[in-house]
């Protein structure tokens, strides 16, 4: 629409009453506005699903999806914000001592408002820096769950609990990603100090090979099981490490399916699972002995059910 057409339809107005133009004015001014909201709105979701399907990576297309809601925001809020300027030029009131005001009030206001302008300024920079995506699992802020929503305020997050927490992005200074582009999924396994320990590492290479071949697993386990060996000594048994590649968000899955696994094949090996053993020691005297350790039971104190 040209300029000679606008003035038309401004004019239009003019054969009414003076307080009738100037509602017709604003009210014209209110529908264009509601209509560029609408229009900027479907071009950036239609720009976004263009970009979509030339996307091969499913979290390139989840960061799509992210970035189309922040410019349809932005949109909305710089389309608000001419509309009532606009409408403010229609009542007569003047803009500049506005604006000079706005701009004395938002030097008083900066200063209690910093946290505020932090947030704005981090959730900017996560979304261009790719940090975090709608449904990657994190830990941000203190919390940790399933990302729900991104916004330039705040990140919302749902735990496993179903508790949804609102992190402000000024809040977060680290940002730990466990579904970015694959996960591992470790598990460190105990066995009985007198157990072979060569033999509980081929049963667990078993194990997974086994899990990897199963149909319903094949798709999230990205290579073979990785023997990582013997972990560490533990009080009352040898820990042994394995891991998994998996696909994103998988790693949780995979690990229970496999302890179960192991579980039944240690079982079938005669392979024990050790539980914490506890030796009773009275002590020395001076010169070296040692006393026994007399122990009596009074039959009559132990329940039915132990006897």
């Amino acid at each position: 629409m040209d300029r000679s057409a606008l003035e038309q339809v401004f004019s239009f107005g003019s054969q009414f009453s003076p307080a009738m133009a100037l509602g017709f004015r604003i009210t014209l001014i209110a529908a264009l506005a509601w209509f560029a909201v609408i229009l900027s709105h479907r071009m950036i979701r239609a720009f976004r699903l263009f970009i979509s399907k030339n996307l091969a990576d499913a979290e390139e297309v989840k960061r799509a999806a992210t970035l189309g809601r922040v410019f349809r925001y932005i949109a909305s809020v710089i389309i608000s914000l001419i509309t009532v300027t606009l409408i403010l030029s229609e009542l007569g009131i003047s803009i500049a001592p506005i604006l000079g005001a706005a701009g004395v009030v938002g030097v008083a206001v900066g200063f209690g408002a910093q946290s505020l302008v932090k947030d704005y300024f981090t959730g900017f920079f996560l979304l261009l820096e790719n940090q975090i995506r709608q449904g990657d699992v994190i830990q941000a802020g203190g919390k940790a769950g399933v990302v729900e929503e991104i916004t330039l305020r705040f990140v919302r997050m749902r735990d496993y609990d179903g508790n949804v927490h609102f992190v402000p992005n000024g809040t977060i200074t680290t940002v730990t990603n466990m579904t970015r582009g694959h996960a591992h999924a470790v598990v460190d396994v105990g066995v009985a100090y007198r157990e072979n320990v060569d033999q509980a590492l081929e049963i667990m290479r078993q194990t997974g090979a086994e899990l990897r071949a199963d149909p319903a697993f094949a798709a999230k386990i990205l290579e073979d099981v990785e023997i990582v060996g013997v972990e560490a000594w533990a009080d009352s048994a040898v820990v042994l490490r394995c891991r998994f590649k998996v696909a994103p968000i998988e790693q949780w899955g995979v690990r229970r399916e496999y302890l179960r696994r192991l579980k039944h094949a240690f079982d079938v090996a005669g392979i024990e699972i050790p539980f914490p053993h506890l030796t009773l020691y009275p002590g020395q005297n001076k010169d070296g002995a040692s006393p026994p350790l007399h122990l009596s039971i009074d039959v009559a104190q132990v329940p039915e059910r132990v006897k």
